[in-house]
């Protein structure tokens, strides 16, 4: 009889476990750990992704209308004359921009040795420069460039800079020099207004000589 009993016990117990298992509640999914700033989190196969902020648009560029009449206003002695005159317009000008033209050329150029210290001391690099396969140098006895070399005069920058560079190559420190005065630069004011502007009448309020024509496309 007591076998029986304890039978019959272990099935009841049995049988009450079994019941709790099956009607418990489910246990809550822990939270996932947090990752460090700047760490993106893996996303499974099927999952949705997050929806992304949409970027504002941007802001539409103003584009500027075309000139339909362009012209060029000067020469001004200086940059800041021709500022003066394009400040003078204000809005009549759709597009502009300075234009800064070289002024007159040196009448020729001029290879030089700066003046040595002694007259003895030009003659013997005047020696050596003789002696290198050198012509057309002469020592300078007086004024300014006393006791320098006179190695050659030039009308174009270009021949002068070539003797230059034979003198360089050959270890000679000489230098090139202009002749003459080079003019002052001057500078044009490049200009695109509407269509139907008086170009003359724009000149003289910019205090210009008369416009002269452009083409639209040369205004960038």
């Amino acid at each position: 009889m007591l076998i029986r009993a304890l039978i019959v016990l272990l099935v009841v117990l049995n049988l009450g476990a079994a019941a709790w298992w099956l009607t418990r509640p489910a246990p809550s999914p822990e939270p996932p750990p947090a990752l460090p700033t700047g760490v993106a989190r893996l996303q499974l196969v099927g999952e949705e992704a997050p929806a992304a902020p949409v970027p504002a648009s941007p802001a539409a560029t103003f584009v500027p209308p075309a000139p339909a009449v362009c012209f060029s206003l000067g020469p001004f002695t200086s940059e800041a004359a021709a500022i003066q005159a394009r400040d003078a317009l204000g809005a009549d000008l759709l597009r502009w921009q300075l234009r800064e033209a070289p002024g007159a050329s040196a009448s020729g150029y001029q290879v030089v040795m700066a003046p040595a210290a002694s007259l003895e001391e030009a003659q013997a690099t005047a020696a050596r420069i003789g002696a290198a396969g050198f012509d057309d140098f002469l020592v300078v006895r007086q004024g300014d460039q006393a006791n320098g070399i006179a190695l050659g005069r030039y009308r174009s920058r270009d021949a002068a800079e070539r003797r230059l560079a034979e003198l360089q190559a050959g270890g000679f420190t000489a230098q090139l020099q202009p002749v003459g005065r080079a003019g002052p630069s001057l500078w044009w004011l490049d200009a695109g207004a509407a269509e139907g502007a008086d170009p003359a009448a724009l000149a003289r309020r910019a205090s210009s000589a008369a416009p002269q024509p452009l083409e639209c496309t040369a205004l960038r």
